[in-house]
């Protein structure tokens, strides 16, 4: 019994055990997919073939089961879409991705993502303050967990990222730490990329804000470094709007008009090659007002004049696509030169203009600063609310699971009590066989000793006719059949079961006796069993003796000498037939059959 639970309590086990690894396989090779998938940039091109093979893995029943996957799932659809311009698509599945990880403990990298990835669709949206709580989630994962399984180049654009809110918001020692961090990863880049020169710019923009000259030299030094190594794989913008930056700081306005022209060269030259990307036509039109500022600066009129002469046709021809501190930048410019040309009533009018459209953005960003705020302590009070659930979480997983083991543990108890109980239950059951099989030997024992004696009484006195008449070879006959008799008769007695060969030459012997007794009175047969090995059959010694010595006295007519007793043994299905035939009285003329039957315990058939 306890055999069979063990082993069931196995397969069980086993079964789930294999099952458990089947799915952890099918598991394994999703990630892998995932893994691959992800490294694939989208274009024009692959965009629906890679946005249909996300959606797949997203709506596998088997990634639906698992919480972190779902999540990296649907953060993938989103940034798909938010490449593609279609940020509403894009918002709705990141921020499923959110919902989904928030909840978890751990997934570190998948926080980061989803993070990052809703800095992005907050700062789409114009939304700094939420851009940037999220941006720095983000980096927060990546700075404090030296375990991330992140590519560096992942690790680099969500630290850039945070940094460059960072220094939006006035946080430079934010910004500072984090481009730093960036920086540090730099090597581990592949060649050329453009994540080795961006921190360096941002290094000189926090520097920059934060009046630390000083510190800003040794970066532009590797600017160039980089540069000089690859001129044709690294963008030499960078190179001069961070020494533009420089000197305009140190004020040396000559070296920053030589750079600001460099940079208006490339600009004018990405807009001929995409004229109607809003990116190149304002970085044009910055690049042009601060040269006139330059030479406002310097009092220089028609150099002045000329740049905002490009900067209005520019704005004329792309009135739509111009940014609001470009616009404001202009007006600024074009009230200064005609303060410098004398205009002063035109250009005082114009700064009121300026000032209005600056109070008016200050107030419409002051709103929108307000409305942001209130979100923001929305999220942290969400924040608040989903550690305290996943507390709670944790705290109702842990009660779960003591009281799934205390249930393992009652179960397990109650089985091996049941157990015990069959098993104990079992061995009374065979322990009450066993002392009724000994209770009907003893019987039969008793019942032998019983017999013996009689017959002995019987035998001595049919020997002292013998000798009292003087047949002494009748006599000597008899006894040495007596003698074999007894013999055999004590030897089968200490025995419980003897061969059925033993058993058959006792009851000859015993026969042969009485038949002397009875000067042949009758006569007799024993049958043995055909085909069998007797010495193979053990049954009970002296088992059929009464039955013989019945018939003898009380089934056949010992008067007329035809009196016939048989006896025949055969097996049957495994049961030992004995069948005791007697002649019968004269006076009723009935032939007597008696049938034994007895399991054999031991039968071969050799």
């Amino acid at each position: 019994m306890i055999r069979f639970c063990i082993t069931l309590i196995l397969i069980l086990t086993a079964f789930s055990c294999e099952k458990e690894e089947e799915i952890s396989k099918d598991l394994e090779s999703f990630k892998a997919q995932i893994k691959n998938l992800s490294d694939k940039k989208p274009s024009p091109k692959n965009k629906d073939s890679i946005l249909m093979a996300w959606k797949n893995i997203e709506e596998n029943p088997l990634i639906k089961k698992d919480t972190e996957l779902q999540a990296r799932a649907k953060y993938y659809v989103g940034r798909v879409y938010g490449m593609s311009g279609e940020m509403d698509s894009s918002q709705i599945y990141v921020e499923k991705a959110l919902e989904l990880i928030e909840k978890t403990k751990g997934n570190l990298d998948t926080k980061a993502f989803v993070y990052s990835g809703m800095g992005n669709l907050s700062n789409s949206k114009a939304k700094e303050h939420q851009a940037n709580y999220y941006y720095n989630k983000a980096a927060t994962i990546v700075l404090s967990s030296d375990s991330l399984e992140m590519p560096p180049v992942a690790k680099t654009i969500i630290l850039l990222s945070g940094a460059q809110s960072n220094n939006v918001l006035y946080q430079y020692d934010l910004a500072q730490k984090m481009n730093k961090a960036a920086l540090d990863l730099s090597p581990q880049l592949s060649p050329f990329h453009t994540n080795r020169q961006r921190p360096l710019t941002q290094m000189i923009m926090v520097f920059g804000k934060q009046d630390k000259l000083d510190s800003i030299p040794p970066y532009i030094r590797k600017l160039e470094q980089l540069q000089k190594e690859s001129p044709k794989e690294y963008n030499i913008k960078h190179l001069y709007d961070s020494k533009s930056r420089y000197f305009e700081l140190t004020k040396k306005p000559d070296f920053l008009l030589y750079y600001q022209k460099l940079k208006a060269n490339l600009d004018e030259e990405s807009l001929i090659q995409d004229p109607q990307e809003q990116v190149n036509i304002n970085n044009l039109l910055n690049s042009y007002l601060n040269i006139s500022a330059v030479y406002i600066v310097k009092k220089n009129i028609p150099e002045a004049k000329e740049y905002l002469q490009l900067s209005t046709q520019l704005i004329q021809e792309n009135k739509e696509l111009i940014s609001f501190d470009a616009n404001i930048l202009y007006k600024e410019n074009l009230s200064k030169l005609l303060n410098l040309e004398g205009k002063s009533r035109e250009a005082f009018e114009l700064m009121q203009e300026v000032s209005e459209l600056q109070k008016e953005n200050f107030e419409t960003e002051n709103t929108q600063a307000v409305a942001e705020m209130n979100s923001l302590s929305q999220l942290q009070a969400k924040d608040k609310s989903i550690n305290s659930l996943s507390k709670n979480i944790k705290i109702n997983e842990l009660q779960l699971q003591q009281n799934k083991l205390w249930l393992l543990i009652t179960s397990l108890l109650a089985l091996l009590l049941i157990t015990f109980i069959g098993f104990f239950y079992y061995n009374y059951r065979q322990r009450r066989v066993v002392q009724e099989k000994e209770k009907l030997l003893n019987q039969q024992q008793l019942l032998r000793t019983q017999m013996e004696p009689h017959f002995i009484f019987n035998t001595l006195s049919a020997l002292q006719s013998f000798v009292r008449l003087d047949k002494k070879e009748e006599a000597i006959k008899y006894l040495n059949q007596f003698s074999r008799l007894l013999r055999s008769s004590m030897e089968l007695s200490r025995e419980n079961l003897v061969p059925l060969g033993e058993e058959m030459e006792a009851l000859n012997n015993y026969l042969s006796l009485q038949q002397m007794r009875f000067e042949d009175a009758f006569t007799y047969e024993v049958i043995r069993p055909e085909g069998e090995d007797t010495c193979g059959i053990m049954v009970p010694p002296m088992l059929l003796q009464p039955y013989v010595e019945n018939a003898i006295l009380h089934g056949i007519d010992l008067s007329d000498g035809s009196a016939h007793i048989k006896i025949q043994f055969f097996l049957k299905d495994g049961i030992l037939h004995a069948n005791i035939t007697d002649s019968g009285k004269n006076e009723t003329n009935e032939t007597v059959k008696i049938t034994a039957r007895y399991q054999a315990l031991s039968v071969t058939n050799d």
